[in-house]
């Protein structure tokens, strides 16, 4: 873990809300100047503090209104299923998020998709490419909370 500084978190907290922003801008809200903050930024970046500089887009206006969690369990274990799953997983865009799990479920998929119906495509697909023992699906009905911003 990097040692990070007051001057570090205040420019991070920053740029998770808008990594638009110009250096100036940025100083000017962190009370220091172009320059330091620049070369923090660049330091970050180096250090892979700072991945990547993304927009977020709003699903609903794209027409992907349905947010599904699938919960898979698999009785398979050995690594030429876990290489076949990932890399199924990694061939739908729609699947946004993958975890394996601790608990009664091995992995746990976020999937964003335009309908129910388009979901039911997307996990058709899905079990076409790798063999899963058993998979719930649940639709959210509201999003309470949802950034992408990390506490520093």
């Amino acid at each position: 873990m990097l040692k990070l500084d007051e001057l570090d978190r205040k420019i991070l907290r920053e740029i998770q809300q808008d990594a638009s922003v110009s250096m100036d801008a940025l100083a000017k809200k962190i009370g220091s100047s172009k320059t330091p903050v620049w070369s923090r930024v660049q330091k970050l970046k180096k250090q892979g503090v700072i991945e990547k500089q993304v927009a977020l887009l709003n699903p609903v206006s794209l027409g992907l209104a349905e947010t599904f969690f699938v919960a898979v369990k698999t009785d398979e274990h050995e690594p030429g299923w876990l290489t076949e799953f990932a890399a199924a997983i990694q061939q739908l865009p729609e699947i946004l998020e993958a975890h394996r799990m601790t608990g009664d479920i091995d992995y746990l998929l976020k999937v964003r998709v335009e309908s129910t119906g388009d979901f039911d495509r997307v996990y058709k697909e899905l079990i076409s490419r790798v063999k899963l023992h058993n998979v719930t699906s649940s639709l959210s009905m509201e999003c309470l909370k949802y950034t992408t911003a990390l506490k520093v």
